[in-house]
This record gives structure tokens, C-alpha cells and sequence, in this order.
């Protein structure tokens, strides 16, 4: 990440960080603690929100991910965090079991467009309120393989074949077809039209960089 990005990342950070603690301040709670579900989260992305502002709220935060890769980490925080295996689409959890269910650059991982509403229903259905982030498509510079502007407007056969000559991805350049095929379809970008039709009872907020949104937040405040 060059310099330009890293201050740019950190001036949405900033600006996120404060919508999420707005929500958090203000969203009602059933018992003692305001209980969160973050999909597809990390111990890390809510350390930067301020371990001490979580503890002044009692939050208590449920990381869902594919795969339990975080278990060994950070111990002296479990008192915040638990961990739960389970896919994003169908988490089988209860109906408005938590007061916030939240996600940061996730829904564009998972998948087709069933999939997209298949995440977006379970959002909706887990907690009263919810806060939703994604990159924007039509932003120029895609923030996974942010090398070449516009790369992700190409035709997808022609973005496999330049991950295979250029190192274009974060992670350089795929060392066959198989991985090349990966990185193409490892993220989906979403517009404002599809977040607003996925999230239709939620205030979906952009996040500007001279002309263009970079992103969306989505954001449903419980009625209670």
C-alpha cells in the first residue's frame, strides 16, 4: 500500500469508525450487554474501534468467518469476543438474536447474486439494527487488486489473463491458470442500485472521494 492509499484508507476508517459508534451508542439493548454478530470479521477491525470504548458500552461480539482462525489470538479480549464457524448465507442462528448485526467489505465475497441475497437476508433478519459496508463498482481504483485502475471493468477472461502476466494482485502475480482464475473471482463488486434492492429499509450512505463514491455504508437503526 503506497503512502497516498494508506492515508486515504485511514481517513475512511476514521469516518466508518464514527458512523459505527454512533450506532453503538444508540441502538437499544435487550439486556445488560448490546450483543453484536460482525460476519466475516476480525479481532483486529474492532481493536482499532477501541477495545475501552466497547467495554465502556458493554458490547459483547460474535465473529462469524468460514473457517476459526482466530482463536489463539489476543486472549486478554475474549471477554469481548467469541467465535463462531458458519456460513454468512444460512448462519442458522436465531431470529433478532443480536441488537447489531455488522460486516465491513464482505457481501462482495460471497458469491452470485442469490448468494448476495441470501447474506442480505440473513443481515436483516439477525438483529433489529445493522450497519453494512461495501466497495463501490463504479469507483475507479478496486481496493483487493488496486494495481491498475479500471482492471475491474474489463471483461472477466481478459482479467485472468493479465493476472497471469502482471503482478496485479496484492499478492503479486498467479502462478497458474487455476489461481488466476481465483483472483478474478474472489471479489463482486455491488452498486448503489443493487445495495439499495438488497437493503431496502436501511439508510445507505456514501463514501466520497472527489467525484466519485468509493463506497456504501448501509444502515438500519432499530425502531425501538
Amino acid at each position: 500500500m503506497t503512502p497516498l492509499t494508506r492515508t486515504i484508507s485511514n481517513h475512511f476508517r476514521s469516518k466508518r469508525d464514527a458512523n459505527l459508534k454512533a450506532l453503538i451508542a444508540s441502538a437499544p439493548r435487550r439486556d445488560e450487554y448490546l450483543r453484536i454478530i460482525d460476519i466475516g470479521g476480525s479481532m483486529s477491525y474492532w481493536q482499532r474501534l477501541g477495545i475501552d470504548f466497547l467495554r465502556t458500552h458493554k458490547v459483547k461480539i460474535d465473529l462469524l468467518n468460514l473457517l476459526d482462525d482466530e482463536l489463539h489470538r489476543d486472549v486478554d479480549d475474549f471477554e469481548i469476543f467469541s467465535f463462531i464457524v458458519g456460513d454468512a448465507r444460512a448462519t442458522g442462528l436465531s431470529d433478532m438474536s443480536y441488537d447489531i448485526c455488522h460486516s465491513n467489505s464482505v457481501i462482495e465475497h460471497v458469491g452470485l447474486w442469490w448468494d448476495f441475497e441470501s447474506f442480505a437476508n440473513e443481515t436483516r433478519r439477525l438483529a433489529p439494527s445493522y450497519y453494512v459496508q461495501t466497495p463501490n463498482f463504479w469507483f475507479p481504483i478496486e481496493p483487493h487488486f488496486w494495481r491498475l485502475p479500471l482492471f475491474h471493468w474489463l471483461p472477466r477472461p481478459i482479467r485472468i489473463r493479465l493476472f497471469q502476466y502482471l503482478p496485479l494482485a496484492t499478492v503479486g502475480r498467479a502462478p497458474d491458470y487455476r489461481t488466476a482464475c481465483y483472483f478474478a473471482d474472489r471479489a463482486r463488486l455491488l452498486n448503489r442500485p443493487q445495495m439499495k434492492c438488497l437493503f431496502p429499509d436501511s439508510d445507505l450512505l456514501p463514501e466520497r472521494v472527489i467525484f466519485f463514491n468509493k463506497s456504501y455504508i448501509a444502515i438500519r437503526h432499530s425502531k425501538n
